[in-house]
């Protein structure tokens, strides 16, 4: 063992944060040596969560990097500060792992990925899907040929809504979620707000993935308009490759949040190759292959994973130690693509038309 990787975490905006860091305290070979947020309420369970002394709580990033050396910068903003908070960080020379969507818009994106480059830092996007052992088996299969080249992607994504759980899954109360809609950025078209924007981007980015890197020619979306609110609730997007018709999903109102009790539709990918089909649904213990040797199919039990690819701490302090570089899902290449699909959708939605895709 060397030296622990120093890592910190930046703007709350995203309650997932709280599980990024549990991550990062976990973790034998990291040290988080701070957190940073202007509303220090907003931090105040994590420093007491993770034992986060005052001294290492602050309030603007600049006091935290002249305090310590970070190895790894957690970014959680919400999403249209994206691109605003990566140019902010990386001057300081760490990497960094933004927690999902990439971005508010592909112009956002192209601004990270111009501002890491810059720097010479790496830049990840955190999609957590991509930690779940079905997922990571269906592109294991891929890969082997088990179903030849996946040629559709069907995908159906979301949960009860943004403000139904916070840090580790902990519920709140139809009550505390009406409250807070009016003034959550969930809830906020200028903010990156919807469940197009929230949850597209896990099944373009996740689909881009199964399908090599191949990207689609065009897009058409269609958004529903719930009363009282100015972002979609539900999302239906079908993208058309050389290979035929996709259909990515979202949803925020499912019946029951798929880490407790799938709802129907089961949210998860249905990926159709030119050999065969996988069905991959979240949090599933099975999945369903068929093969032109099985075409009845088989329930096969997805391998269970293993350091570094159970959660994304593990994984970017692996790619740091080894000084590698940043793979699959999370980089860049194919979360730009998922972005490209992201946009194309929100344009057709807006326009209700099929469009080409935005470049």
């Amino acid at each position: 063992m060397g030296l622990p990787i120093r890592v910190a975490g930046i703007n709350f905006d995203h309650f997932h944060m709280g599980d990024l860091l549990r991550m990062a305290h976990d973790h034998p070979d990291v040290e988080l040596v701070g957190v940073c947020d202007e509303n220090p309420e907003r931090m105040r369970d994590a420093a007491k969560n993770f034992a986060i002394s005052e001294d290492r709580v602050h309030q603007e990033p600049e006091s935290l990097f002249a305090a310590n050396k970070v190895d790894l910068a957690i970014l959680c903003p919400a999403a249209s500060k994206h691109g605003e908070w990566t140019e902010r960080i990386s001057p300081f020379g760490c990497d960094i792992l933004v927690e999902k969507p990439f971005a508010g818009s592909l112009a956002e994106a192209d601004q990270m990925i111009a501002a890491c480059r810059s720097a010479g830092v790496r830049l990840a996007i955190n999609w957590p899907l991509a930690w779940v052992a079905s997922h990571r088996m269906a592109k294991r299969l891929i890969d082997e040929g088990r179903i030849g080249q996946c040629v559709e992607v069907h995908y159906y994504g979301g949960n009860r809504g943004p403000l139904w759980h916070v840090a580790d899954k902990v519920e709140r109360t139809a009550e505390e979620v009406e409250r807070e809609k009016p003034n959550s950025w969930f809830y906020k078209r200028s903010h990156g707000g919807g469940s197009l924007l929230d949850y597209l981007g896990y099944g373009t980015t996740l689909g881009t993935w199964y399908m090599d890197g191949r990207s689609p020619i065009e897009v058409s979306a269609m958004v529903d308009q719930p009363a009282g609110l100015e972002v979609d609730e539900h999302s239906v997007v079908v993208a058309r490759y050389e290979t035929g018709l996709s259909k990515f999903e979202t949803r925020w109102g499912t019946f029951t949040d798929p880490w407790t009790h799938q709802p129907q539709p089961k949210c998860g990918f249905v990926l159709v190759g030119s050999e065969g089909t996988i069905s991959s649904f979240d949090y599933d213990t099975s999945m369903r292959v068929q093969t032109r040797q099985c075409p009845e199919g088989e329930w096969i039990q997805p391998e269970p994973l293993t350091p570094p690819f159970q959660n994304p701490i593990q994984y970017m302090v692996d790619v740091i130690q080894k000084d590698t570089e940043i793979t699959g899902p999370l980089s860049t290449d194919i979360s730009r693509i998922g972005q490209q699909i992201v946009d194309s959708a929100a344009l057709s939605a807006r326009e209700k038309k099929t469009v080409p895709l935005v470049q």
